[in-house]
């Protein structure tokens, strides 16, 4: 989730993490275990004059599969799981509001999944998950299309789909 936004305008800083549970500087393994409760996410810090709060959800959205109720694409389980996460009441309605128009669209079939959730203590990742796809390239790339992901986005997400 952090090549989309990487090296935007108005994109100062987009950290890989956890974020949601309740174990403390949880490890990627415990993340994954399924017992501390918290998801994967990215931690976003913007000029919202530059790049609104608005136009964040736009690229969320564009990303993930909102109507998988269980992981996304090959990454299955509650740490895998699609959700925004808030800070303020505006950033809640303008999400809520954006889930609302996506669910009306008839873009998708199914409803969607992706949780609003308030923002909890949000722990960096290891060092090794940041930058992702700029260190392993390949693997990123290849990850990307073989997931499924690619495939995806382009047919949900192309002008011809809405």
């Amino acid at each position: 989730m952090v090549k989309p936004f990487d090296q935007q305008p108005g994109i100062i800083k987009v950290v890989s993490g956890y974020t949601g549970g309740s174990k403390e500087n949880p490890t990627y393994k415990e993340v994954c275990s399924e017992t501390t409760g918290h998801y994967e996410a990215v931690q976003i810090t913007f000029d919202p004059t530059i790049f609104p709060f608005q136009k964040l959800l736009q690229v969320y959205w564009q990303q993930i599969d909102p109507t998988d109720p269980g992981g996304q694409f090959f990454d299955r389980g509650q740490s895998y799981q699609t959700a925004i996460f808030y800070h303020t009441e505006e950033q809640k309605r303008l999400a809520e509001a954006s889930k609302q128009e996506l669910e009306e669209s008839g873009r998708f079939l199914k409803p969607i999944a992706t949780k609003i959730l308030p923002a909890k203590i949000f722990y960096y990742a290891e060092a090794y998950h940041q930058d992702y796809y700029k260190k392993n390239p390949d693997h990123y790339n290849a990850y990307h299309v073989g997931s499924g992901r690619a495939a995806f986005t382009k047919n949900n997400w192309s002008e011809r789909n809405g």
